[in-house]
């Protein structure tokens, strides 16, 4: 354990709209808060930069998720706690990053939140574009989601975004990833 706390990434996958860069985003705030050396990965700050050059093609999100993954594993091996919210839409890519990690560094976390919910949030108009044909191959609509078979842990993601945060507080503590 560095800096009080263990080096582990949170893996938040989940549907558009799901909540997961909002729990992701509040968690962050909480454990900087108690002193946490944390770094969010979401695709706001990832695809116009890393993966700036990659498409949405099942190979380009497949490669989006390995570079995620392989940043995430240099920020935990220096120790911090690393936030990643991405759809990451195929369990096979989870698995992969899993993989890359060692054993308890990937906390796989998934934001269970009903389609029509996730639809009424939708803040980008995507699932409006989705059904009117406008886009295509979005996860949810006409591309496959693959929800987790055995998340290390699941949120309900119509609950208080509040509410999630301390129960992903107190996973974390009873891991010991971070101090009580």
């Amino acid at each position: 354990m560095r800096n009080g706390h263990r080096g582990v990434v949170l893996w938040f996958t989940g549907l558009s709209g799901s909540g997961k860069s909002t729990v992701a985003g509040a968690l962050e705030q909480a454990l900087h808060a108690m002193g946490v050396r944390t770094y969010l990965l979401d695709g706001d700050n990832v695809r116009h930069g890393l993966c700036r050059d990659l498409g949405f093609s099942d190979d380009d999100r497949r490669e989006n998720i390995r570079r995620v993954g392989e940043v995430a594993k240099l920020m935990v091996d220096a120790g911090l706690v690393v936030l990643t919210a991405f759809i990451s839409p195929h369990r096979a890519e989870r698995q992969m990053v899993r993989e890359m990690l060692g054993d308890g560094q990937f906390v796989e976390v998934f934001v269970d939140t009903p389609l029509a919910i996730c639809e009424s949030r939708d803040p980008k108009g995507l699932y409006k574009k989705a059904r009117a044909g406008e886009l295509r191959n979005f996860t949810g609509i006409d591309a496959v989601y693959q929800a987790p078979e055995a998340a290390d842990i699941h949120l309900d993601g119509e609950q208080l975004v509040t509410n999630l945060v301390a129960q992903l507080l107190d996973v974390l503590r009873g891991q010991a990833i971070i101090k009580p």
